[in-house]
């Protein structure tokens, strides 16, 4: 005789492992897009710092320099606003393009810092994701205080950033760039156990276009812990 306990467990550790299946590739596309982007960035920064033709019209040109700086919030805007109705391919094509806009701008930090500063806060930034990521993604506790901490503090990092371009004080931008690093810590954390329960809340046919707009929250994260690090500690050429 068949134990009746036996077979009311069975359709629930079918669907645990169907869901821990589901939230796995999510992820898998997620990270692989992220780490696609960064990788557009960077050969494109490198790229055009390497090239005295391609970055002396950029900075030499205050006005084309914050148009290539500012034009990719309207790429943030339209894949967040955009993502139930794009493709998966137009979200991909927006965020390569994205990520290659974010490279000219991000030239300047080539110009401005060694390269073994770079590296290095580029190792310590990975690391310290790579940890925080893990962490949002394994732990039972809920983050969402931590989440709302760092979206109100990310609003004042923005309009304070803004500030810091038109008044360049050494204080200022040393306190801001800590209250980067600790909005930026917090977001990526927060965003890592986002991505979970979304991928268990959307519908198949999202899961692909919202991997990208995953993919551009986490980069978006990367980006600036890195640019805020680089700012605390990095050497200046």
């Amino acid at each position: 005789m068949t134990s009746p306990y036996r077979n009311a467990a069975a359709p629930a550790y079918t669907q645990t492992l169907a869901e821990a299946a589901r939230i796995t590739g999510f992820l898998q596309r997620v990270y692989g897009w992220m780490f696609l982007g960064l990788g557009i960035t960077a050969v494109v920064a490198y790229a055009v710092a390497s090239t005295p033709a391609l970055y002396q019209p950029i900075l030499g040109n205050q006005v084309l320099f914050l148009i290539i700086a500012f034009a990719p919030i309207g790429f943030v805007w339209y894949l967040n606003s955009r993502a139930d109705s794009l493709a998966p391919s137009t979200a991909a094509l927006l965020f390569a393009v994205y990520a290659a806009l974010n490279g000219l701008t991000l030239s300047v930090v080539f110009l401005r810092f060694t390269g073994a500063s770079i590296a290095t806060t580029f190792l310590t930034t990975a690391s310290a994701f790579g940890a925080l990521a893990l962490y949002g993604s394994t732990t039972k506790r809920s983050l969402q205080g931590v989440g709302q901490f760092a979206i109100m503090g990310l609003f004042g990092v923005v309009i304070a950033s803004i500030i810091g371009i038109f008044w360049q004080n050494n204080m200022f931008q040393f306190v801001l760039s800590i209250c980067g690093v600790l909005v930026f810590t917090c977001l990526t954390a927060y965003r890592a156990q986002e991505l979970k329960a979304m991928a268990l809340a959307l519908p198949e046919g999202q899961l692909g276009t919202y991997s990208v707009v995953g993919a551009l929250g986490l980069y978006l994260a990367f980006i600036n812990l890195f640019l805020f690090l680089l700012r605390l500690f990095g050497r200046r050429d």
